[in-house]
C-alpha cells in the first residue's frame, strides 16, 4: 500500500506493508531513530510521536493509519540548532540519564503543555505515569516538563 503524509514538516511518500507500525516506518524506513521502541508491548511509551497534533503510541498504530496526516518526531521539536523550550527545560533540570525513555518524555509533555497552561506537579506526574525511565527516579523529569511548560507559554 502506497501511503503519503507529514513528517516533520516534510512531505513522505511510502511503500507499506498492511502491518508495518508507525514507529517502523521512522525508525527502520526514514532513519528517525529518536523514536525508540522499547517495550514490544506498548507499554513503556518511549515510542511517543505526535500524530495530527496529539501524542500517540507509535509501536500501537499502523503506518497506514497515518496515511494522510501529520507526524511529528523527537527530530521535527528542534528549529535548527535551536532547542525546542521543553528539550531545553531537559537538558537544563537533568531530565534525563540514558536517554532512552527522553524523546518519548518530551513528546508527552509537549502534548501536556498544548492541552494545559499550568498543570500541578500532581497532573503532571499523572500524565507521565506510563513512561517508563529506570533511570531518574522521575524528580528531575517532573522538575523539567513544568519548566518548559513554562517556557512554552513564555513563548
Amino acid at each position: 500500500m502506497r501511503i503519503a503524509l507529514e513528517v516533520n514538516g516534510r512531505p513522505v511518500e511510502a511503500e507499506v506493508s498492511p502491518n508495518l507500525l508507525l514507529v517502523e516506518l521512522l525508525r527502520d524506513h526514514l532513519r528517525l531513530t529518536g523514536t525508540h521502541n522499547g517495550c514490544d508491548t506498548s507499554q513503556c511509551v518511549a515510542c511517543t510521536v505526535h500524530v495530527n497534533g496529539l501524542s500517540v503510541k507509535s509501536c500501537a498504530m499502523l503506518a497506514m493509519e497515518a496515511d494522510g496526516g501529520r507526524v511529528l518526531t523527537i527530530e521535527g521539536l528542534a528549529e535548527g540548532d535551536r532547542l525546542h523550550p521543553m528539550q531545553q527545560a531537559f537538558h537544563e533540570h537533568h531530565g534525563l540519564q540514558c536517554g532512552f525513555c527522553t524523546p518519548g518524555m518530551v513528546m508527552s509533555a509537549v502534548d501536556l503543555a498544548q492541552r494545559q497552561a499550568n498543570p500541578s506537579e500532581a497532573e503532571i506526574r499523572e500524565w507521565i505515569e506510563g513512561n517508563i525511565c529506570r533511570c531518574t527516579g522521575y524528580q528531575n523529569i517532573v522538575k523539567a516538563v513544568a519548566a518548559g511548560i513554562a517556557a512554552m507559554g513564555a513563548k
